[in-house]
């Protein structure tokens, strides 16, 4: 009865649901509200708002008398973009030689409600280990966790999704984003200025009402936990605001940044950048940071010779890592020449965004990362993003966007589509030449650099600085990783730098990156073999984010 009554719905066959419930006026349909009687009513009403997807799990039965059986399922239903999740309660009674629904009611879980538990069973692990693939392996899932990974039985009663054929590893970590950016230039008006189109002010009101936009371009892309190394104080907010979301990924932020630059994209009453100018102004601004709840102090090491050499910025950075260690949050810095790479690494970072791409890095270098148990996150697509921006502007089309699951939502594809339509003045066909130039040169570096880091055993950590210009929340993962397997690592160090490694540097390698009994249930299952080409992350079938599994149709429609 409870199979036939779930068919109806997802096959929305009206005559088939009803004929399945007690045709009386002691019909009693259950809520939120108390309870309605009558048949006639329901009947009314039936058909009126079938959900797009239903799950109906966890069912049980339990015989009261002699025809009658009272039983619950958990259900996960979703209309567009909006989910529930809760529990659902029949009672059926034998009705001459057949059997009804004579009371049907159902109330959403309070958020934060375990999902029920669930078996994975036939897919090949990789478990972000870095060890060999495991074929035919089982997961068993409950209360959110990982409760079993290989060879397991699966417990008497529990709902399995049979997945032979596909591949499972650890949900994906982008370790370098910023919610305080929207992927186009209305959040970077220092790239190019829009202002007059899109106010800034109004555009960071909307950031800080809506990161669940990006939240879902994540999970839909497969990225189960992002890292916000840099923006406004709201930010700091996320993790919050998202803790009893499983539509939503994990969250660790840094808020505002420190910045040997007093740059000036701030707003008239909360600042995204803090000026760095002295050791002083390092060691306040920590202080403000730990005290505001962030999980790491990130300073953005800007070097302007002769106006801002290296060294006129190192007492303050070194302040602020000293200020950092005493209140025991790790130091992240933006450095992009060596210079300034390994000034950051004497200050006491452990974590270096941004490839080195001024000139090739050398022995120096390797032995301060060693020295520092340091991680490095390349970043290596964020500047062929901005590229990418000045070429469609300068050839009036819209950018081509590489979202192979269609996880961007609508508002941000429609500032994309309207870089057409910007005015040429902004970027002339030579500047956009001139970009892609440098560009090339500096990917150049940037791919030998990384490369000569792996051999070295420095571990890497992927981040793709989503929120600049067409380097876009969620999808962007999918490029960053592609030109690190081009840049010379193998699928497989791609796949520990996207999740076990990048679980170190955002402090949750307790609790994810790796498939194993205790650690969430965050999982990606993917329709190609990942660890022969990690283009295969792009074929997601199903992601799981702590017990819930979505199918990609799903994640696509919350996101979009």
């Amino acid at each position: 009865m409870f199979d036939r009554n779930i068919d109806a719905i997802r096959r929305r066959d009206r005559d088939a649901y009803l004929s399945l419930y007690l045709h009386s006026d002691k019909l009693v349909r259950g809520g939120p509200a108390g309870f309605i009687t009558g048949f006639d009513d329901f009947a009314k009403g039936a058909g009126a708002g079938w959900p797009d997807t239903i799950d109906a799990l966890d069912i049980h039965l339990t015989p009261l008398r002699a025809g009658m059986v009272y039983g619950t399922y958990r259900y996960r239903v979703r209309y567009g973009a909006e989910e529930h999740s809760g529990i659902s309660e029949r009672l059926f009674v034998q009705d001459g030689n057949d059997w009804k629904i004579a009371v049907t009611g159902a109330i959403d879980a309070p958020p934060g409600t375990p999902a029920p538990p669930r078996a994975i069973v036939g897919a090949t692990l990789i478990d972000g280990r870095g060890g060999a693939p495991v074929p035919n392996a089982t997961i068993v899932l409950r209360d959110g966790k990982i409760e079993c990974a290989g060879t397991c039985a699966v417990p008497e009663g529990i709902d399995v999704l049979e997945a032979k054929g596909l591949f499972v590893t650890p949900g994906l970590i982008d370790a370098h984003v910023h919610f305080s950016q929207t992927g186009w230039v209305d959040g970077r008006p220092d790239t190019l200025d829009v202002r007059d189109r899109h106010p800034y002010e109004q555009v960071s009101a909307e950031l800080e009402r809506n990161p669940q936009r990006y939240a879902h371009s994540y999970l839909c892309s497969g990225v189960t936990s992002v890292f916000d190394v840099g923006g406004y104080s709201w930010t700091l907010r996320i993790a919050d605001r998202f803790a009893n979301d499983t539509s939503t990924p994990h969250v660790a932020a840094a808020g505002p940044l420190l910045s040997t630059l007093d740059h000036w994209l701030n707003l008239p009453a909360a600042r995204q950048f803090l000026h760095l100018k002295d050791a002083e102004s390092g060691r306040s601004g920590v202080r403000y940071l730990a005290s505001a709840g962030a999980k790491a102090v990130k300073v953005w090491y800007i070097v302007h010779n002769p106006d801002l050499p290296v060294d006129a910025s190192f007492d303050a950075v070194a302040a602020a890592g000293d200020e950092a260690r005493k209140v025991g949050l790790p130091l992240i810095v933006h450095a992009t020449g060596l210079a300034e790479a390994k000034a950051a690494l004497r200050a006491g970072t452990t974590y270096l965004v941004h490839s080195v791409w001024d000139v090739p890095v050398d022995q120096e270098f390797i032995d301060l990362l060693k020295k520092n148990g340091a991680i490095l996150s390349p970043t290596l697509t964020v500047l062929r993003g901005r590229a990418k921006m000045f070429r469609a502007l300068a050839d009036r089309k819209p950018p081509a966007v590489d979202d192979p699951l269609h996880c961007v939502d609508a508002a941000t594809m429609a500032r994309v589509n309207e870089t057409a339509t910007l005015d040429p003045k902004l970027v002339t066909a030579e500047r956009a030449a001139e970009t892609e130039r440098i560009v090339g040169i500096r990917e150049q570096t940037m791919f030998a650099n990384l490369k000569k880091l792996v051999d070295a055993g420095i571990p890497i950590a992927t981040g793709t600085d989503a929120g600049n210009p067409l380097t876009l929340h969620g999808p962007a993962i999918f490029t960053e990783m592609d030109a690190m397997q081009a840049a010379g690592m193998t699928p497989m160090q791609v796949i520990v730098a996207s999740t076990s490694t990048a679980a170190r540097v955002m402090g949750l390698a307790t609790q994810t990156g790796t498939i194993e009994k205790g650690k969430e249930a965050d999982l990606v299952l993917l329709g190609g073999d990942p660890s022969a080409d990690v283009a295969n992350f792009r074929k997601i079938r199903y992601v799981v984010r702590a017990g819930v599994i979505r199918p990609a149709a799903d994640l696509t429609a919350m996101a979009r």
